[in-house]
Formats: structure tokens, sequence, C-alpha cells
């Protein structure tokens, strides 16, 4: 109804524009909220506030004049001008029943439209570097991006998932050196595993495969490989030159076919593992896209040259330099060092352009909070291409905090001590996580309460909203236990017989659902349906409680049962957004 009553004010607005009455070049954007006090109405607008100074008259005034103005609606009880100037706006009853019928008639398309038809949108999300398994930080990054994509295609976006995989570059040799460390140990041959390395378990499995598959034809000496290397971090020297010399040694003593033996072997294993962790947990992508490809394809040299054409790269100290301070950007970036590699930031240039050149309206990245001094000079960059920079929208998606037993678990990356998301996924199971990490907007900290998510009581909000969509389904078993049958038109035809107050309050909030769809759609807000959920649950919940539903009176009955069979559609359909179950039968504590 927002849609409706924000065309009926615009026609009253634009009435008194035309008369002379508001003097303003354009009538700037109305806004109708729904009411939080029944007294108030269902729906109200403050525009008559917004347009008194322009008008020179009193907003309660002016409302009057705007309500003047307002089309006749058959389905617009009355209204009323309140407080200093507000329009509440009171729909007819049989209006918010409908809903009921409207529900039952499309089940799980019920709150999808078409606010985004026509609109081809990429949302790439997680992207981790394929070095390691997703630690809980990643699997926040995951719900979010398949929430929101879930979210877009209710909305009538055409949506395409996005996996970038970074497997070119220093981090994967890192990786590669890694493995190769592990294989030669198991090999019989004692090194020292350097700080920079990445150290967790799975780079043991990963060597040992190796081993299993070469035996020892990558096997060299300790004290060749070691043989003039500068001092590793541990040692009192620089860690990051250690490990770049490690990797030039490895390059060297392998030969390229080799080397690229012990990086695909890295790659695959770790890739793999990622893929499955996603899969697994309920998110599925439309692509994975490598970087290797684009490096492949020629895709960076073409973004590099794209920019030499426009001016906005040059030469600096044997350097190659990208000017993004022309495009807001804090300082200049490099996007090929003086020994001819391209930088990382170069790659990010070309996959963007890639994006562009695919015929993508808009661009969603969801990144880790760490990257934020990345924004500008991406969105530079796309300035740069011929973009406009709003098409590219960056969510940033901050870190996660595990607590168990009332403690903060202590994680760390680098040394591979971290709690994978499989790990957590064992420990809460998956509705339960992908329930709590669309609880917050994503750039607020998240505490993950690990205890409150395994916990079947009504204080863990994703049981609680499972419960209720368990309740209704036990409705429904009782009324075949006792040999009845639910007769839905009956139904539909008594609902005015739903009088009472938890009847009313449970309607209304069902004719909020698909407003709040489009809304947490435009604002990227998959938490509203945490919110919405929740409130529909407990109206639903307190219904159960006070009410019986299989009475004498069938027409009452039949009608009660619409009701509640609707409350569950929308309580599953809002689910599976986020990617969380609607079980029919559940335990208590």
């Amino acid at each position: 109804m927002k849609d409706q009553l924000i065309e009926l004010l615009t026609v009253a607005t634009d009435t008194l524009k035309d008369q002379g009455v508001v003097d303003v070049d354009s009538i700037p954007s109305i806004r109708v909220e729904r009411t939080r006090d029944p007294s108030h109405g269902d729906l109200a607008s403050n525009v008559a506030l917004m347009l008194a100074r322009p008008a020179g008259m009193s907003p309660r005034k002016l409302a009057q004049k705007i309500v003047d103005f307002l089309p006749d609606v058959d389905w617009l009880e009355k209204t009323e001008i309140a407080g200093p100037g507000f329009i509440n706006f009171f729909l007819k009853s049989r209006l918010a029943i409908d809903i009921i019928g409207q529900v039952l008639e499309r089940g799980e398309t019920f709150g999808c439209n078409e606010s985004g038809k026509g609109v081809r949108v990429l949302v790439e999300f997680v992207s981790a570097n394929p070095t390691g398994p997703l630690h809980v930080g990643h699997g926040r990054g995951a719900a979010y991006g398949a929430s929101l994509s879930n979210l877009l295609k209710a909305n009538g976006y055409s949506v395409h998932s996005e996996y970038y995989v970074n497997d070119a570059g220093r981090q994967m040799d890192i990786l590669a050196v890694s493995v190769w460390l592990r294989y030669l140990e198991l090999a019989g041959e004692r090194l020292p595993f350097p700080v920079s390395g990445y150290q967790g378990d799975y780079i043991w499995d990963i060597g040992a495969t190796l081993h299993r598959q070469s035996r020892d034809a990558l096997r060299y000496p300790a004290e060749t490989i070691l043989t003039d290397l500068p001092a590793d971090a541990a040692d009192g020297g620089d860690g990051e030159h250690y490990i770049d010399a490690l990797i030039e040694r490895c390059k060297f003593l392998l030969g390229i076919e080799k080397y690229r033996q012990v990086h695909r072997q890295g790659l695959t294993e770790v890739t793999a593992n990622i893929a499955r962790d996603l899969r697994e947990f309920g998110v599925e992508y439309d692509e994975w896209l490598a970087e290797s490809s684009l490096v492949e394809n020629n895709a960076i040299e073409d973004a590099i040259g794209q920019l030499r054409q426009s001016g906005d790269v040059e030469e600096r100290d044997g350097a190659l330099w990208f000017k993004s301070t022309g495009y807001g950007d804090e300082k200049d970036r490099v996007v090929q060092r003086d020994n001819g590699l391209y930088t990382y930031f170069a790659s990010d240039v070309a996959y963007h352009m890639n994006k562009l050149e695919r015929g993508y309206d808009r661009l969603i990245n969801i990144w880790g909070a760490d990257h934020h001094g990345y924004i500008a000079r991406v969105k530079a960059a796309m300035t740069a291409l011929g973009a406009r920079p709003e098409q590219l929208e960056v969510m940033l998606v901050q870190f996660v905090s595990l607590y168990e037993g009332g403690e903060q678990l202590k994680m760390s990356t680098r040394s591979g001590n971290f709690i994978t998301l499989r790990e957590l996924r064992q420990s809460t199971g998956n509705d339960a996580a992908r329930f709590f990490y669309v609880m917050r907007r994503p750039e607020q900290h998240l505490d993950f309460d690990i205890d409150l998510a395994k916990s079947q009581t009504n204080k863990n909000p994703v049981y609680y909203i499972q419960y209720a969509h368990a309740r209704v389904s036990s409705v429904f078993r009782q009324l075949q236990e006792r040999g009845l049958h639910w007769d839905m038109e009956q139904g539909l035809d008594a609902l005015e017989d739903l009088t009472e107050e938890h009847e009313q309050e449970l309607i209304k909030v069902m004719g909020r659902y698909t407003e709040l769809i489009v809304d947490a759609g435009d604002r990227h807000e998959p938490y509203q349906l945490t919110y919405y959920l929740r409130d529909l649950s407990q109206i639903l919940h307190s219904y159960y409680n006070a009410h019986q539903f299989i009475v004498d009176d069938e027409r009452l009955r039949n009608a009660r049962l619409c009701l509640i069979k609707a409350s569950q559609q929308i309580i599953r359909n809002g689910l599976n957004i986020i990617g969380v179950g609607a079980p029919h039968v559940m335990r208590r504590d």
C-alpha cells in the first residue's frame, strides 16, 4: 500500500504546486511509513511538515489541503491529521484480511515482486584467497552474500553470484612453498618452517597427498635448499625476505613443470575444500572466476592499455602508476612494479573491467572490513574505465567474535589457530549459523554466542521462529487425527469473523511482508527479515497460547486455519531467503 499512497500524495502535491500553493521547483521525495500505534491508523506521511515552509503555512493547514486533493479510492477508510501535521491513513478492514487469501494463493512466491525488473546485478562475495580453509569470518560474508542475493531475486533483479578465485600472485606462491616444505619433511628432510608460511594442519594433509603421489621426485637436500638464504624472522631476520627467497629457490630447483605441480596441488585441494564448505552451508555460486583466466586472456594488459589511452597512468622511477588521485583517491597507485610484474591492484582493475564488459548494471562487492582502503581506488579505476562510480557498491562485513561458556575464543589465522566455518557449522548447525550471521548489519561487529545458537529454547531466535512454524504443522496434524479437514474456501469467506486482538495484530504484521522485502532489498539489509520474523512468530505464539484453533464453529475454525497457514507460509518464505530451514516437527529442551 505504501506505493499506492505515495502515488495519491504525489497527485495531490503536484496539484497544489500547479495552483501555486506550494512554491518549489520540485516536490521532495514523499515518504509513507507504517504506524506503530493502531490508533494512528495503518500508514502515515510527514509530507505536510516537509512542504510547510515553502508553502508559507502551518503544517496542519497544508496537511488538510493535501487531504482535500487526494483522489478517491475504494480501499481507504479515512484519513486523519495528527500532531504537528502528520497525515494518518486508515485502510478498510477487508483490504487487510485479503492478505490471507493472497498468501495462500501465491504460496512460496508471496512477497516476490518486480521492483528490480530489468536490472542485472553481479554479487561477488567471500572470494577468500584459496590458501586455507574458510574461517568464521568468511562464514559471515557467505551468509550475508547469499541472503542478499536471494533478497534481490525476490525483488525481481537478475542476479549473478560469483566467487573470484585469487589463484595467482604471491600468496599462492607462499602456499605452494609451504606445501613443498611439509612434503620434504615427510620425505625425511629437516628444514625450519618459515614464520610467514601457512602452518595449519591442512598443509600437512596436502603435503602428504603430494608425497604419496610423487615419492622422492620433488625431494632436494635441506642443505641445497637453505644455502645462502637470508635469515628468517624466527632467527632475527626479515621473514618476508626469507619467504620470498625460499619461493625463488623452490622455483629454481623444481623447474617450471614440477613447481606448477606443487602449486596446482595446493590450489586444487584448498579450492575444493572451500567449495565443499560453501555448498554444505547452502551457498551456491553461478560462477567461479579465476584470476589466472584474466592473466591467460591478457585482460590485465588490456585494462592497463585502456588506462594508458585515457592518460590515466604514468611512469615514475621505472614503475607504472595509476593517477587515482584525479578520481578522489588519497594517493596514486602502482599497477606495474619496476621489475615488470603487475600488482594485485592491477588484477583488480582488470577484474572489474571484466565485470563491466559482461554488461551488468550494478556491481555489489562484499568484502571484509579490512579492505576498506581498497574502495576508493577501485571506484577510481572504474570511473577511469568509463563506468559510473555508483555502479559499484561495496558492502563491508565486520569481524566475528565467538563466545562459548561466557568466554571469547582466541583465534589467529597466521598461526593456523582459528575456528573454521566447518567446525562452527558442525557445532551449531547450518540454520543457527546462517541466522545468527545475518542478525546484524554487516558493518556492525558481531558477537556470536555458540551456546545460545545451540540451545533449543525460546531465547534462541532461530529456534523460536522455527518452533512457530512447527506449531502450525502440529495443529493440522491434530485436525487430521480428529477426522476433520480444512476447508480453505469456507475459511476465506469467513475471514471477517477474525475479530480477536491477536488475529487483527497478526493480519497487520503479515501485511507488511512485501513492503519489508522491497525495503530490505533496496537497503541491502537481510537483517530486517530476522527482526520481522521474530515479531511475526511472537504474535503467532501468543495467538496459539490464547486461543483454540480447532473449535466447533466450522466457519471460525476454517478462518483461523487460513490465518495460521498463511502466517506459516510467510515464515517459511522469509527463512528461505536467509537460507534457514522451516521444520514441521521440533522438540523442546
